[in-house]
């Protein structure tokens, strides 16, 4: 599918996760039986992407070869640009309190601001250098990104759109993402995030605002499911990834890249997502977080929160995860003689929060969609006073339904430093802690 207009094509995808996919937009434009014949069919140039080590296991191996128009290296030097508000050297972050933080939804800066301005860094640990850690960051953006293109070569990068349709266009293909989907682009892909639904210039827009994982380590992959068996949490065929789509445009462009922690521009004559075949498992794709199937008790007790994992970054060490992505759905509470909201806790792992719409359980006030909270390492948390009460006293005997909820969680094995941002902005809601303030004592004997 050749692409004139950037916000016309409409996207077709294919399922799956992690298997090789491929496609093409031109028949006979894929290569059969070798990666890189002495000449591609159309005139195209071969070219290989490569998410992990050559040598890495077959089954954890990431990359793609690309049957473009022109090869990835026809651009201009590189100068770096002023990053804004993006962090990735949390070493020089001013020390990070262990309080309880959360802060209120990010606000859309009134003047145009596209998806890759709009970034701010809440928070994170690691260095994108060593390929260990995370940034978290907030999107709030008010236009499509026009001309530019983007690439992070730091880390892969996990999209949680709250407000607002994204279209996502990259060179494999254009994927549209709503609120309660995510999206996933590999490490070094590059892509342009269009808002197709943003009103002609000078007239009302609808804006876009969500959340970043940025993830420098080990791509993400499902988890598996041990007990459970074959099925449930987040099914293979439920991930959807792009169709090949190329655009074959000449104009002044600027390709900006995240490589080290800062930003880099880069003058290109033609657009970079001229792919017009593909095969691969170093793919983009996006993942509908509505069809998480939860996993539950239905007995008594409440079970740990890695009963809704979705994607997992895993280490050297088994069962320990650089990363955990983590929901809260809609689903049935009925557990019986049980306190059902999630418990008061501290943990090894420090949990970024974010609320894509309606209430959180744990939470009875403050937590607004848009939203964040951190509850680091070895932090106390969980229901405020009002929940606690409100489940202490609860019918146990009827199942509670939980509707209108959409939460997820980023957890990770380490301390999340909180940017000079996230620790000065109005938006940091100063008195959270005094949520548990109002909880009685019960005691007696």
């Amino acid at each position: 599918m050749a692409v004139t207009d950037p916000l016309v094509p409409e996207p077709r995808y294919q399922s799956g996760f992690g298997n090789t996919l491929e496609s093409e937009a031109l028949p006979g434009a894929l290569p059969v039986g070798r990666n890189s014949p002495q000449r591609v069919p159309y005139g195209l140039y071969a070219e290989q992407v490569s998410g992990t080590a050559f040598t890495a296991p077959r089954a954890a191996n990431r990359r793609s070869w690309l049957y473009r128009i022109r090869p990835g290296a026809m651009h201009g030097a590189f100068e770096q640009i002023d990053e804004g508000l993006i962090v990735s050297d949390f070493s020089q972050v001013p020390p990070t309190p262990p309080s309880q933080m959360r802060w209120d939804p990010l606000p859309v800066d009134p003047t145009p601001t596209d998806f890759i301005d709009g970034w701010v860094t809440m928070a994170g640990h690691g260095d994108p250098g060593s390929h260990a850690g995370c940034a978290i960051h907030q999107y709030a953006a008010n236009r499509s990104m026009h001309a530019r293109f983007f690439y992070d070569a730091d880390g892969e990068l996990l999209i949680v759109p709250q407000q607002g349709r994204l279209r996502v266009r990259t060179e494999f293909g254009v994927l549209d993402v709503v609120p309660h989907e995510i999206v996933v682009i590999p490490r070094g892909i590059r892509f342009q995030v269009d808002l197709p639904d943003t009103r002609a210039e000078g007239g009302p827009q609808d804006d876009a605002r969500g959340y970043v994982c940025e993830n420098f380590g080990a791509p993400l992959r499902l988890p598996d499911l041990g007990p459970i068996g074959s099925n449930g949490l987040a099914n293979p065929r439920d991930f959807l990834s792009p169709v090949a789509a190329y655009e074959d445009r000449e104009g002044d462009f600027t390709l900006v890249a995240k490589f080290l922690g800062h930003l880099w521009e880069a003058p290109i004559d033609h657009s970079p997502l001229d792919v017009v075949a593909w095969h691969g498992n170093h793919v983009p794709y996006k993942y509908d977080l509505r069809r998480f199937n939860t996993i539950g008790s239905i007995s008594f007790d409440h079970p740990d929160p890695s009963i809704f994992l979705v994607l997992q970054s895993v280490t050297d060490t088994p069962g320990v995860d650089a990363i955990d992505f983590v929901i809260f759905p809609p689903r049935i509470l009925a557990m019986q003689d049980t306190f059902r909201p999630p418990w008061f806790h501290r943990n090894v792992a420090s949990e970024f929060m974010g609320l894509i719409h309606g209430a959180y359980d744990a939470k009875a006030h403050g937590f607004a969609p848009g939203g964040a909270s951190l509850h680091n390492m070895m932090t106390g948390h969980g229901p405020d006073a009002d929940t606690f009460e409100a489940a202490s006293a609860a019918d146990t005997s009827k199942a509670h339904y939980l509707t209108d909820t959409m939460a997820f969680m980023v957890e990770t094995r380490l301390p999340l430093r909180v940017t000079r941002y996230a620790l000065e902005t109005p938006r940091r809601q100063a008195d959270y802690p005094s949520c548990w303030a109002t909880l009685k004592k019960h005691f007696h004997v």
